[in-house]
């Protein structure tokens, strides 16, 4: 029966050993496949030269990457701006303010947030926000800004979930001797839970970021996809993933090997950003 025992036990290992060994060859072999095919873009048109440039027109053969990254940029920053308040302010009430029914009724409400396709959000966007956003503050209406709210409202779980997991794994002892000392609950949670919390809150604000830079269907219905650098928020503009997404089906060869080399500066950034994220969560718990 030990022996029975024994062998189910090193199976389960084993077992456990392959899937994770099947998730990190598939993460290594999706990275050799983008960057291989991406390969010959950069050795005919120059990586300095594609990054520096300003034009994107595929049909002439201009990859200029500036405009792409704008507005990548734009929507991230329009996003993580609206998001982070809303997100951190909804962590901390859910950890340390609301009651057992509050808690009931808004954890069931932002698991479904996390679960509507994005394309749903693409189509409140189309419905609602560019004729809100053609309405009262000119122009088309399909704009950065319009990319930037719906993008802020798909990362508002992540930011929320990660958020309150680090402040709830404050140790209550901090709250406690801050109690003792006669500071009341908000300063508490302001001075001691908070600053506590700081790394994990920081990791989920990152995760968030490279969320929101991976996101393609909802920002191509509600940005405009127009690859010109823009003028502000309010004008039509396009991300890299929005550039993959919308002209993957029309590109020829060349078009496409710039398409992978796109797909390789999007994967260096998200990389990078969750690297950044791990290594703020890692030495938070160090310390």
């Amino acid at each position: 029966m030990q022996l029975w025992y024994l062998l189910k036990e090193k199976f389960i290992k084993n077992l456990l050993f392959c899937t994770a060994l099947v998730a990190v060859l598939g993460v290594i072999l999706i990275t050799f496949f983008v960057f291989s095919r991406g390969w010959p873009f950069w050795q005919k048109y120059g990586l300095v030269k594609t990054l520096a440039g300003t034009r994107w027109l595929p049909g002439d053969l201009v990859f200029g990457l500036i405009p792409l990254i704008v507005g990548s940029f734009y929507v991230t920053a329009i996003a993580t701006l609206l998001a982070v308040p809303l997100g951190v302010g909804c962590a901390i009430f859910l950890s340390e303010i609301a009651s057992d029914t509050w808690s009931k009724m808004l954890r069931p409400a932002l698991s479904l947030l996390a679960a509507i396709p994005s394309v749903v959000y693409g189509f409140f966007g189309l419905i609602v926000l560019v004729p809100a956003i053609r309405r009262y503050f000119g122009g088309l209406g399909f704009s950065l800004l319009a990319g930037g709210i719906i993008l802020a409202i798909m990362i508002l779980p992540t930011i929320i979930s990660i958020s309150e997991d680090a402040i709830r794994a404050v140790p209550k002892s901090y709250k406690e001797a801050s109690l003792a000392l006669g500071a009341s609950h908000w300063q508490t949670i302001y001075r001691a839970i908070i600053p506590a919390a700081r790394s994990g809150i920081i990791a989920a604000v990152i995760l968030g970021i490279g969320r929101a830079l991976g996101e393609t269907m909802a920002v191509i219905m509600v940005t405009g996809n127009r690859p010109l650098i823009p003028g502000s928020i309010l004008d039509p503009g396009v991300t890299l993933t929005g550039t993959i997404g919308t002209e993957w089906s029309y590109a020829s060869e060349e078009h496409t090997t710039a398409l992978f080399a796109v797909g390789s500066v999007l994967f260096l950034l998200i990389m990078l950003v969750n690297s950044i994220a791990m290594l703020i969560r890692t030495r938070g718990e160090l310390k």
